[in-house]
């Protein structure tokens, strides 16, 4: 009998060392993603640009670029220009803001938000639903009600997705609302509700993150670096991103802090305790103490700010004093996450500077200038919602439907 062939020894080929094709897909991802954020932070830019920018060949973004004009997100500029005057005109690209839109939700105590952003995170159209009553069925229809009326009123407008954004304890991977006391509403499966009444993608998280994204993508925090958001409305919540990365923790319970104990607090809090963050710093406190100091009615904090425009010293102390106490929230975060910049969204905050050197004066002379308002007062909720679908879009703008075109 023959003797069997010994197996050779050779060098193994170049496809043995194949990338899995699933890596290959995370790659091309990152990548698309690079392309048109650069787009977004520099358009009108040339291509060769992009490629200095990410590091990617002038083939490469040259692919991508032809892709993102095929799903309408990125257009030629009409005139080409000459870099310094001299060499071979080239033709830059920008975003396209005129076909693409984004539908956003904010599901907020008192009132629903919905509205309409382009590509770069400003707000084609708006409008509140006032909350006649809070069951989450009712609440979505209208919602769903309100974006169609939206997207009627902007002819030519094709809408990628919608973005919701919610208080509370929101599960993003699950597009779920697992709780919100404030509202009543446990484990209300919100992506579910709004895709079968919308009919498009709908992605889902909570707001204090989706104002980190915004802040990151349009705001205060583009360029990278660690970034924390407080939101103090009537919830109060925090978000924390680092390395373009946000934290959401196991079934994204990161950032709830309405039971932070505030030293020297003195409001009765729905847990049984007495001083804990959100009760002592919500919106609802802070109208109820303007209503027993007889600064205004009713439950809107910005009639307390327009008091305090009007000379109103009650109303001023009031916002002061709380911005002070946010201050000290501000400077416990920072003390534990250490972040380079901070971004609050709270009603005084935004709208008046004696209310901001509050806040500053609690953080420290040291770590006051890190401390911002947000950079968006006046149409905050509106981008809070549509942010949290243009974040899905900037990290995978190769999986836009062909269909939204």
């Amino acid at each position: 009998m023959p003797r069997a062939t010994a197996p050779t020894l050779t060098s193994p080929s170049p496809s043995s060392f194949r990338v899995p094709r699933a890596a290959d897909s995370d790659r091309r991802r990152t990548s698309a993603s690079f392309v048109l954020r650069s787009v977004l932070a520099h358009g009108p830019v040339a291509r060769s640009t992009i490629a200095r920018l990410t590091g990617l060949s002038p083939a490469s973004v040259t692919d991508y670029c032809a892709r993102f004009t095929e799903l309408g997100l990125i257009r030629e500029e009409s005139v080409p220009r000459r870099s310094n005057g001299v060499g071979r005109p080239h033709v830059p690209v920008d975003l396209d803001a005129s076909r693409l839109v984004v539908a956003g939700v904010h599901v907020a105590v008192p009132y629903t938000t919905v509205a309409l952003l382009d590509l770069r995170g400003r707000v084609v159209a708006r409008h509140e639903l006032k909350h006649e009553r809070t069951e989450p069925g009712w609440v979505l229809e209208r919602a769903a009600a309100g974006l169609r009326a939206l997207l009627d009123g902007v002819p030519g407008c094709r809408a990628l997705g919608v973005g919701v954004a919610v208080g509370g304890w929101v599960d993003r991977e699950s597009g779920t609302v697992v709780e919100h006391p404030l509202l009543g509403w446990r484990d209300v499966a919100v992506r579910e509700a709004l895709a079968g009444r919308t009919g498009l993608p709908v992605h889902v998280d909570g707001h204090a993150r989706a104002l980190v994204n915004a802040e990151r993508l349009f705001g205060a925090a583009r360029g990278g670096g660690s970034v924390l958001h407080l939101f103090v409305g009537n919830v109060v919540d925090a978000a924390f991103a680092t390395n373009d990365e946000v934290h959401h923790g196991p079934r994204s319970q990161a950032g709830a802090i309405a039971h932070l104990p505030v030293p020297g607090g003195t409001e009765v809090c729905d847990c049984g305790r007495t001083g804990c963050l959100q009760a002592e710093l919500s919106e609802r406190t802070l109208c109820r103490r303007a209503r027993e100091a007889g600064v205004v009615a009713g439950t809107n904090p910005m009639r307390v700010v327009a008091a305090a425009a009007g000379g109103d010293p009650a109303a001023v102390g009031l916002l002061v004093r709380r911005a002070g106490a946010v201050g000290r929230a501000t400077r416990l975060l920072l003390d534990v996450l250490n972040p380079e910049r901070v971004v609050v969204t709270e009603v005084g905050v935004i709208h008046r500077e004696d209310c901001l050197a509050a806040l500053r004066e609690e953080v420290g002379a040291e770590r006051a200038g890190s401390v911002v308002p947000t950079s968006f007062p006046d149409s905050v909720l509106a981008v809070a919602g549509g942010s949290v679908a243009l974040d899905v879009l900037y990290r995978d703008p190769l999986a836009v439907s062909p269909d939204a075109i």
